[in-house]
């Protein structure tokens, strides 16, 4: 009896203060963070856009004027027209390419089918000002590649292919975004029930009428969310525009964004107008993704049942279809690529040529080592990626388990916060926690901890993405069962959730790294000469028109990132992640 006195007394002694203790400590600093991360900024440029100086050298005041200017300007319905047409555009021919890439992947006896997935999501580690500059390469009306073979072949001075187009855009854009459609319509092919599309086969249906009448309309919720995610990918897209639409004079909202920033004296409170627009229709294409995931049951084909689907014969189209996934890797890892490493290797940009072979030269290369400040931006680059991710996915395993894990009145507004800068594109985040941190002060600005504020929060929602996913898939019993032996929360969380989430954290920490190192929207505007980053390098390198120069850097970053996502594959696939 003593002995049992004297257990329950330590129990009630130790257990009830000490775990209330360090699991509401940590759980309260995360959910501050998370509001510090993303509220504060959008507060700020909300104030920002109602502030208006009255003469250049008196103090802003608070007014309507720059919505008044936005709205009652032509140049508004021009920029939102651009905009509209250039993300649905592209969305559209993102859409397009990676279902169909997808459906001959996971329905079809298409050949090289081993190297459709390994090949179709290789674009998301190039940097997207690398891409475009391949492109301008390639398409450009005076110096690109495709046009100069096309003139001298055909004895002609038409212009083939024009990229300082509205069409260019869209084209250069689409088909660098495709992966993205790839994967989503991949995860909803391999979901999906085949038994309808075989029973239609059964009846006497072509390919074709079972593609459009039965799969197709199964996976419309897949297809709808898939093209809105890529239409506010596409709309808040800042190299494109800014590489190829800036000098030619089509203007979206990014590249307006950009401008008012850098005219002078800087008219931030036209950007945050703008910015404030941007938010508003990205927020609506959530919104209206949401709206239609909603009513997902209907379309509904999985059940309890297994099922293994049997590929569709293409017969003599198989190899058609092959052709076909074969033309767009050259398009989006071929051609770009290689016209990167042609440019590396010479002095001066020049169309290959026999004259040209005889002048190759690995210059350029040497000339990146002695850069100014290359070291320094390279050493920021891994230091932000490192710890944006490990910051991320840390964040938001605690944020994912408060949300999915209790229930606590109001977790959904902890799960809204923690997904909103899903809305905020690059531009806007950078825009809004630049003004936020110029105005509290404190020293952060123009310093890598306002790049690492920037990055944390434009990617929480894809840690969450990562987290919430494991979360789901843990049952409370075993955190039930670490209490019943006496762990506290803290030990539980360390001990057994983390552990648990080790495939969903890896997954999500190694994608966080590689778009850290490609970010460029929010650090081209939040960065000073010591947090100078290797995205801000390429940028400078394209606006000095040093281009063999950014070839060099580009191909040296890509084969880094390559060689870094075949690291972590191999690493991660010993803890159960497949896919990254």
């Amino acid at each position: 009896m003593p002995a049992t006195g004297n257990t329950g007394g330590a129990m009630a002694r130790s257990t009830p203060r000490a775990r209330f203790d360090a699991k509401w400590l940590i759980i309260g600093g995360a959910v501050l963070i998370v509001a510090w991360l993303t509220l504060l900024p959008l507060i700020f440029l909300v104030w920002q856009s109602f502030m208006t100086p009255l003469a250049p050298d008196m103090p802003a005041r608070f007014t309507l004027a720059n919505y008044v200017n936005v709205y009652t300007s032509a140049e508004t319905f021009r920029l939102l027209s651009n905009s509209v047409i250039f993300a649905g555009g592209a969305a559209t021919l993102s859409l397009l390419l990676g279902t169909a890439l997808a459906w001959m992947n996971e329905r079809t006896n298409v050949p090289f089918k081993p190297l459709i997935y390994a090949l179709s999501v290789v674009p998301l580690v190039i940097p997207g000002i690398l891409f475009v500059a391949a492109w301008i390469m390639l398409a450009s009306p005076k110096i690109g590649i495709l046009n100069l073979l096309l003139q001298h072949a055909l004895g002609t001075d038409a212009v083939f292919f024009d990229v300082y187009t509205l069409p260019g855009m869209i084209w250069v854009d689409g088909i660098q975004h495709a992966p993205i459609a790839f994967l989503l319509m991949s995860a909803a092919l391999k979901s999906m029930d085949p038994s309808l599309e075989e029973s239609a086969r059964m009846s006497g249906a072509s390919i074709g009428q079972v593609v459009w009448r039965v799969t197709l309309r199964l996976a419309f919720p897949a297809v709808a969310a898939s093209f809105l995610i890529l239409f506010v990918r596409s709309i808040e897209s800042f190299e494109n525009p800014a590489l190829l639409g800036l000098p030619v004079g089509i203007q979206v909202f990014t590249s307006s964004i950009y401008e008012a920033l850098h005219a002078y004296p800087s008219d931030v409170g036209l950007a945050s107008s703008y910015a404030i627009t941007l938010l508003v229709i990205t927020s609506g294409g959530i919104y209206w993704q949401s709206r239609m995931t909603r009513n997902g049951s209907r379309y509904a084909t999985v059940s309890g049942k297994g099922f293994r689907p049997r590929p569709m014969d293409l017969g003599r189209w198989r190899y058609a279809a092959g052709a076909f996934f074969l033309l767009y890797a050259m398009l989006v890892i071929g051609l770009p690529f290689l016209v990167l490493v042609w440019s590396s290797l010479q002095r001066f940009y020049t169309v290959p040529s026999a004259e040209a072979l005889r002048h190759l030269s690995l210059t350029n290369y040497l000339a990146i080592f002695h850069y100014p400040n290359i070291g320094m931006a390279v050493w920021n680059s891994i230091v932000l990626a490192l710890a944006t991710a490990t910051g991320v996915m840390l964040l938001t395993a605690i944020v994912g388990w408060l949300v999915l894990k209790t229930r606590i009145p109001g977790r959904w507004l902890l799960d809204n916060m923690a997904t909103m800068p899903m809305v905020m594109p690059g531009l806007v985040i950078g825009l809004a926690i630049m003004i936020a941190y110029l105005e509290l002060g404190g020293g952060i600005y123009g310093t890598i901890w306002i790049l690492l504020i920037a990055y944390m929060t434009r990617f929480m929602p894809y840690g969450m993405r990562f987290n919430s996913a494991s979360l789901l898939q843990l049952h409370k019993e075993l955190e039930e069962s670490a209490a019943l032996s006496g762990a506290d929360w803290l030990t539980s969380f360390r001990r057994v959730v983390l552990p648990l989430l080790k495939p969903g954290l890896i997954a999500g920490w190694i994608y966080i790294v590689i778009v850290s190192i490609r970010e460029l929207s929010s650090s081209v505007l939040l960065y000073s000469p010591d947090s100078i980053v290797v995205s801000v390098v390429l940028w400078e390198l394209w606006q000095n028109g040093q281009y063999v120069q950014l070839s060099a850097l580009g191909v040296m970053l890509m084969l880094v990132l390559f060689v870094f996502v075949l690291v972590a594959q191999m690493i991660g696939r010993r803890f159960g992640v497949q896919e990254v």
